[in-house]
């Protein structure tokens, strides 16, 4: 049994206890047959009258319970021996389930069966159904409960005050009514996690988890980092030399970072802002900070395509102020890399692009200062912290992300950082006209490619999967690719997907930002930061079967320059509701944090974050939408608690993110 709930997570008894039901039933009352309502449950007590195997028109076990009002069906399509010995004539049984219409009246189908006997008595609470895995019994479950319950472990490990204002019934009050609530609780409140017991577990959840974060903000804080005095030349040089001027949002962020660079302990700080909104030449600025006192800065992407984008964008930049520029992929020649390598441990390289070659053990900086990550949902917490480690003392970190974080999402799951958003498009960047279009009209969106080129424009064609699939029957990008040359004779088509070797994706990539192609024909891999201002329409297949934060990059790579830019979602027919309920979010919206909030909401967080890129256990018990509230109250009492009740703090933590124990055996 223990092996069994570890499995569930439960290794010792405080995880047992917060092991909580995922719905009840009402087993408090008998209901007689003629007051059964058709599609609710209930609880039925009587006599088998007729049981038999019948095989028409498919093999099932049909038998008649009788009650002193009426006769119940009760139909098993899949079953055991054992179970026709149970429902033998002259039975008496209780069974409960849902009531349906049958052949003869009143039925049930694969109902709960009990044996009624002297001792069988009436349940006195509703019944909770937990989650559990094979070899784990609803019965052997209530039993351990039982027992657990009756320890004396239901104390409170924080003063009354915490809970005074949110008028929430005590930790031991709110465990027993959701392990056995009364007979007349609100069945659909509890299911919904709304009742005033679920509300207290839920606070106290997101308030561990609050406290967990400003425990680990309040440690770094104590840890040494280079400061750096304020870039006197450098930054100033670069934005002189931009053909650009930086909105307002950017200037505000860069300050906030510029300020965080100065202070004697690590930054760690999350810049946000959707595609396009410039977060590349913000983080340049922090680099030109760093490279002006002394120290080197390594700048880590998730791919080879976007880490070489940066190494050509920055270059570009850095090169005319005598800023030296390593870079650095697993795709290198070896002579290539030990040169790279070398400059790296010399200092000589003040900056340093790479992808996670950047955290290999034979990399070594001589005074790694700042490390910027793009994308850093895409890295690990392990890969994240391997290049923290790079540097002596700890150096100051700047994570990128184009993908919005909702606010509930951030002050949960990023609360331990600071953060930072780019709220403000560039001028002259033109909105993405989005058009939803069944796949029928195909043809249709095939002249309008045809038409593009013809103009001038490039075109992506993007497709989900790169080899045939015929559980899920997609378009691949190998056979659209045949398709698109045997359509266009007259264009120069290229194709791009994740199984191909760095360099022959970059030749490619750079082929298409020359315009040496027309359209190109990729899988997701251009999902993150490609940018080519030429290519103007963009169409992509299956669009039901993405993410919206993943639509929402992938429409990015379009409308970066000044043509007139559109975004055609292709889908299939017979959309399901979540898939329309999506296709409409990104139709409808062009603002990454709506976008954001609304894929959260369809979802949730384990999805949109993953818990390898969070490094946070994921919340079993509160809803992030529904417990905003919860969330807000929480975040503003994390610090004082921290501060004043420091041993209820850990008592605290200790039993909502508990280390791994003995069970107790129960």
């Amino acid at each position: 049994m223990l092996a069994n709930l570890a499995k569930l997570g439960v290794n010792n008894l405080q995880s047992l206890l917060l092991h909580l039901p995922l719905r009840y039933i009402d087993e408090t009352h008998i209901t007689a047959v003629r007051d059964l309502h058709v599609g609710e449950s209930a609880q039925v007590e009587g006599e088998i009258v007729h049981a038999e195997v019948s095989y028409k028109p498919r093999k099932a076990l049909i038998a008649r319970l009788e009650d002193a009002s009426g006769q119940l069906s009760l139909r098993f399509l899949h079953f055991y021996p054992s179970q026709i010995t149970a429902l033998k004539v002259g039975t008496h049984l209780r069974v409960y389930g849902e009531v349906r219409h049958g052949y003869f009246g009143f039925e049930m189908v694969h109902p709960t069966c009990k044996t009624v006997g002297e001792k069988t008595v009436v349940a006195e609470t509703l019944t909770p159904i937990y989650p559990t895995v094979a070899g784990l019994t609803q019965a052997n479950l209530r039993k351990a409960m039982s027992i657990a319950l009756g320890q004396n472990v239901l104390h409170e490990t924080l003063p009354a005050n915490v809970y005074a204002r949110l008028n929430l019934p005590s930790f031991a009050e709110s465990i027993q009514a959701l392990h056995h609530p009364a007979p007349d609780a609100n069945l659909r409140a509890l299911e919904n996690k709304t009742t005033p017991e679920w509300q207290r577990l839920a606070f106290d959840e997101l308030l561990a988890q609050q406290l967990s974060m400003r425990k680990h903000y309040a440690r770094r804080r104590a840890v040494n980092a280079p400061s750096f005095a304020q870039s006197q030349q450098l930054i100033t040089q670069l934005l002189k030399s931009l053909p650009f001027a930086l909105t307002n949002a950017q200037q505000k962020v860069a300050l906030e970072i510029q300020r965080d660079l100065m202070q004697k302990h690590p930054m760690q700080r999350l810049l946000q802002g959707d595609v396009g909104s410039g977060k590349t030449i913000v983080a340049c600025m922090a680099a030109m900070q760093a490279i002006e006192n002394g120290w080197q800065v390594a700048l880590m992407a998730p791919t080879e395509i976007l880490a070489e984008q940066h190494y050509q964008k920055i270059s570009g930049w850095l090169t005319p102020l005598n800023i030296s520029i390593a870079w650095l992929t697993g795709s290198q020649t070896k002579k290539e890399r030990e040169a790279a390598l070398q400059a790296i441990a010399q200092g000589s390289a003040q900056l340093v692009v790479g992808t996670h070659a950047l955290f290999q053990d034979a990399v070594q900086f001589n005074k790694l200062g700042l490390a910027i990550i793009d994308e850093q949902h895409r890295f690990g917490v392990q890969q994240r912290l391997a290049l923290r480690k790079k540097g002596e003392p700890e150096p100051h970190q700047l994570m990128m992300s184009a993908t919005p974080i909702p606010r509930t999402l951030s002050m949960s799951y990023y609360a331990d950082l600071d953060v930072s958003v780019i709220d403000e498009l560039p001028p002259g960047r033109t909105p993405i006209i989005t058009k939803l279009v069944s796949d029928e009209r195909r043809d249709e969106i095939l002249q309008r490619i045809r038409d593009a080129c013809k103009q001038g424009n490039q075109a992506y064609w993007v497709c989900p999967l790169i080899e045939e699939s015929e559980a899920l029957q997609l378009a691949t990008a190998n056979d659209t690719y045949a398709l698109m040359q045997s359509e266009f004779p007259e264009l120069n088509i290229g194709l791009i997907h994740g199984r191909m070797k760095p360099a022959e994706k970059q030749a490619v990539m750079s082929a298409f930002s020359t315009n040496a192609l027309q359209l190109l024909v990729a899988t997701t891999v251009i999902e993150v930061g490609v940018d080519v201002p030429n290519a103007s329409l963009m169409v992509i297949e299956h669009a039901e079967r993405m993410g919206l934060s993943q639509l929402h990059q992938l429409r990015g790579r379009v409308g970066r320059g000044a043509a007139k830019s559109t975004c055609i979602l292709l889908y299939q027919n017979k959309l399901s509701e979540t898939a329309r309920a999506r296709l409409k979010v990104i139709y409808e919206s062009n603002d990454g944090f709506a976008i954001a909030q609304a894929d959260l909401n369809l979802r949730g967080p384990g999805e949109f974050l993953g818990t390898r890129q969070s490094g946070v256990p994921m919340l079993k018990i509160a809803d992030l939408n529904r417990d905003a509230h919860l969330l807000e109250v929480a975040k503003n009492m994390a610090d004082s608690l921290i501060k004043n009740y420091p041993q209820a703090v850990e008592a605290h933590l200790a039993r909502w993110m508990p280390s791994a124990e003995e069970l107790v055996k129960v």
